[in-house]
Formats: C-alpha cells, structure tokens, sequence
C-alpha cells in the first residue's frame, strides 16, 4: 500500500513502482491517502493490517512527512493504526524520526556516536563529516548567528526544499523566535553553513539548456530491514546527486530548486583536489 497525498503532484515514478511491482515479481499495489486508511482501515487480532477488506504486507509512505499531511485527527489516527499493525513500515516512526534534524544535532553532540559505534577510527571519520549544529537554547550560538546571520542556516523540522532560512533572514527570525520563546524554539535547529567549491555545468530545464556555475550535493541510499532487535538487511543500494546553481539557496528538487544528476568518476587532478 502507498500512502500519498489527497491530490498527488509527484506521482509518475510512483506509477512506474506500481509498474514494475506488477510486471516483476506479480505485487499488487494499491494507493490510498491517510484519511482514507482511518476510514476503511483495521487491525486484526493476529496483527494483519486490512484496508478496505485487502490485506496490507507493506506501507510505503509517499506522504506523511509534513504537518501539513495531518490537518485532523483522522491521520493521526491512521499513521498510529499502521504502526501497530504488523505491516512493514516503509519508514517505521522511529525510522522516519532518525531523519529529522533534531536527532543529527543529538548524534553530533560528544560521548554520543560511541552509544552506536565501537571502532575509534570509523567514528573520528563520521565527526569530520559533521556540520556544526546546535539547538536554539545555546544562547552563545544564538547570539553568534544574530551578528553574523551569513554563517549560518536556521532549518525547521521539516522534509524537502523550500523550508530552511538564510542570510539576514536568520537574524530576523531568531529575534522573533526569541521573542515568542516556548515550542517556538525547538521547532527549529541551527547548523554551520557550508560553502561548497563551485563549478560550471550545463543543465537542462524545460528542454533548454544553459550553463551556470553548481554546486552538487550527493545523498547515499541505504536499505535497512528488522524485526525487533534483528537486522535482516542493512546494505548500501545506490545514490543520488542533485545539483543548484550556487547562487540558490534551497535545493529541492521536487520544490523546483535544483535538478538530478550523475557522478562522472575520473583519477585526474582538478582544481587541486582528487575526483
């Protein structure tokens, strides 16, 4: 079952994973909102989740990543029925939560890696990849950014582009959050901002093509399978880069800030730096 929402703008690869379901391997897939689970949706005795008389194995959430996915207690009520079902999550709640900003500011705080890691060296390689962040309760961070807004990027809880704060805009918003105090804050995070090297790429939009200097951001799929306390499957399986022009702030793809792209591998010395 995939879970998108009421009126789906991103749905063409979403029919090609119907698609290819169906063709390859004989998996039916149906799609429903989260108001609809609340409706026609129920838990079984022995676990089984049921949606609209059909046995549900796996939830493959297209949608549930925004507040604004939940403008009433009905999908709530929904995402809670899932959850105690015995259906694979696709992601579990604590997966999905282990993605927000808050829990990589807490994995970047000291003494916090060695809970989850052993090897000395592995976790000295993950600090160096660590952005600065810090919650809003730092109030020497706090100040830091207000004088110096460029440095910094203020990110809310929230999932895709279009959401994150920069430049003077920072400083407004941290005196207004400072001034509402409470939930306000720790609705927010902030980090270090990168300034990444750019480089001229052609891209393509509209069936135009132009050049311009980018700047790249490369994310890492992974597969991650358990129940309960067993791993079954945790295993990397694929990429994807996307590419802005460095003059954008945001980078979503989906939100229309940046487009998709592909690693070109080579041993040749660019710029003083191994590609």
């Amino acid at each position: 079952m995939m879970i998108v929402q009421p009126e789906e703008r991103n749905m063409y690869d979403q029919y090609w994973i119907v698609k290819y379901l169906r063709e390859s391997h004989g998996v039916t897939t149906i799609r429903k909102t989260l108001s609809e689970v609340e409706a026609e949706g129920q838990v079984l005795p022995d676990g089984t989740l049921v949606v609209n008389d059909r046995k549900v194995a796996v939830v493959y959430f297209r949608a549930g990543y925004t507040p604004n996915d939940y403008p009433s207690e009905a999908e709530w009520s929904a995402r809670l029925l899932m959850e105690q079902s015995s259906a694979v999550k696709c992601p579990s709640i604590s997966y999905h939560l282990v993605g927000t900003k808050k829990i990589q500011q807490e994995l970047a705080k000291p003494n916090v890696l060695e809970r989850f890691l052993e090897n000395k060296e592995e976790i000295a390689k993950l600090r160096q990849c660590f952005a600065g962040l810090w919650s809003l309760d730092d109030e020497e961070v706090v100040k830091s950014a207000i004088e110096n807004p460029d440095l910094f990027v203020l990110k809310p809880q929230r999932e895709g582009g279009g959401n994150n704060i920069y430049g003077l805009d920072v400083r407004e918003a941290l005196i207004r959050l400072k001034k509402e105090g409470g939930d306000a804050l720790s609705a927010y995070i902030l980090m270090q901002r990168i300034f990444p090297k750019a480089s001229l790429a052609s891209l393509v939009r509209g069936g135009v093509c132009h050049e311009a200097l980018t700047v790249s951001e490369l994310g890492m799929y992974g597969a991650y399978l358990r129940n309960k306390d067993k791993v079954i499957i945790n295993d990397k399986c694929g990429y994807l880069m996307r590419t802005k022009v460095s003059s954008s702030d945001e980078g979503g793809v989906a939100a229309g800030f940046a487009v998709l792209d592909s690693l070109y591998l080579t041993d040749k010395v660019i710029h003083g730096g191994s590609h």
